[in-house]
């Protein structure tokens, strides 16, 4: 059984700008002006603690569902600690709305079924490459050659 794949794509618009295709959705990255961007959206550091505070509170509530429990309220917050060009550290901090006494236990649970902790507690390989664009989309088609040169 072939192993389940998710995607999404980002395409420049400019500067310090892309738009991201996540599925049926569509949002702006961006930098902010003093970054030299134009602020038009979070900057990419900004979405993947999102990713995080979101997944883990997914995760928390959860874990609240398999145990029964009714939750008055729930919170994350996600804070990278810069460390040159990435983030040496993530800390999260949970308000849980419910007995503290079950604190422990359901972020135990979360942090077992969070796909984003998971995921980056796990340090997988990024593999990168490129995509060649069709030379039709480069150059007008009388002058395409295609030549192998040996």
């Amino acid at each position: 059984m072939a192993a389940k794949q998710r995607s999404v794509s980002a395409t420049w618009q400019g500067g310090y700008r892309c738009e991201v295709q996540a599925g049926e959705f569509t949002f702006t990255i961006d930098e902010p002006v003093e970054a030299g961007g134009t602020n038009q959206g979070p900057q990419p550091t900004e979405v993947l603690l999102a990713s995080v505070a979101s997944c883990f509170t997914l995760a928390l509530s959860y874990a609240a569902r398999k145990r029964e429990l009714e939750l008055t309220h729930l919170g994350v917050e996600a804070t990278g600690i810069y460390d040159g060009p990435r983030f040496s550290a993530i800390e999260i901090a949970a308000d849980v709305g419910c007995d503290p006494s079950e604190h422990e236990r359901l972020i135990s649970i979360a942090e077992r079924v969070c796909y984003v902790t998971n995921t980056i507690k796990g340090t997988p390989p990024i593999t990168i490459s490129t995509i060649n664009p069709r030379l039709t989309d480069l150059q007008p088609k009388s002058t395409i050659r295609n030549e192998h040169k040996g």
